[in-house]
């Protein structure tokens, strides 16, 4: 059995599927639906999907979309995107979601990290950590969808976040959304060594490889792909694909 977790991140904006570059400039990828019944096929262990839109234009959850998405799934689904409180979550678990993910609301007020856990279990919240570089190089933690600045260190907010109960953390560097240009594995790094619990590498994606070394170097417990999973082609033809088992227990031999 494969024990790094592959998992593909589907970015939802109303019904549809998008894919950002550096969180912005959204291009459609088709319906959610026929890339869940690939990804069925692929045999996927695990799922993101993000509502990128939700958070900020102050709406909850599309739970209808969720739980039509969630019924076609095979595998484990985990979601975010408008989740600010305990309500919320059971309902968006009650569509068949397995885990919630949220980002802005705990930074707002990381006591519902707590709630959550000592609610669904540590195992069913993951924290969201955005992640870009400021103008001296810094790196520092974003909300929104990466619209609203914060002044949070990524290191210091991870182990926060752990100590209130999270389960695991999704860290995506903003710098390399979307590029295909590969993780960044110094912020991967830093923000694996100072946690226990484990951190799903996100953000730039473009080889097997760039798996391998965010796992190696980076000491990743799980990677997230979003782009590489969508785009073929130096022209980002929309294509959704998956690589098969042999591929990936290679990559990580």
């Amino acid at each position: 059995m494969l024990r790094i977790r592959v998992i593909p991140t589907l970015l939802l904006r109303g019904a549809g599927l998008v894919k950002t570059t550096n969180f912005a400039k959204p291009k459609y990828v088709g319906d959610p639906i026929n890339a869940i019944k690939i990804f069925n096929d692929k045999e996927v262990d695990e799922l993101v999907l993000l509502d990128i839109s939700a958070t900020r234009e102050g709406k909850g959850p599309a739970y209808e979309v969720v739980e039509s998405i969630a019924s076609e799934c095979f595998m484990p689904v985990a979601y975010g995107g408008g989740i600010r409180t305990i309500e919320e979550m059971r309902r968006i678990l009650n569509t068949g979601v397995e885990k919630i993910i949220i980002n802005s609301a705990a930074i707002h007020d990381p006591s519902v990290i707590e709630a959550a856990a000592r609610e669904f279990g540590s195992q069913a919240v993951i924290v969201s950590v955005d992640v870009k570089r400021n103008f001296l190089g810094h790196y520092k933690v974003f909300s929104s969808s990466g619209s609203k600045t914060t002044k949070l260190d990524p290191v210091a907010w991870s182990k926060h976040a752990q100590e209130r109960g999270a389960g695991e953390i999704l860290l995506t560097s903003i710098d390399r959304d979307g590029t295909m240009k590969g993780y960044d594995t110094n912020l991967i790094s830093a923000v694996s060594k100072s946690v226990n619990i484990p951190v799903i590498a996100s953000g730039g994606a473009g080889s097997l490889t760039d798996f391998s070394k965010a796992v190696k170097d980076g000491g990743a417990s799980a990677v997230a792909a979003g782009a590489m999973f969508v785009f073929h082609g130096p022209h980002r033809a929309v294509l959704i694909t998956y690589p098969n088992r042999e591929e990936l227990e290679a990559v990580f031999a």
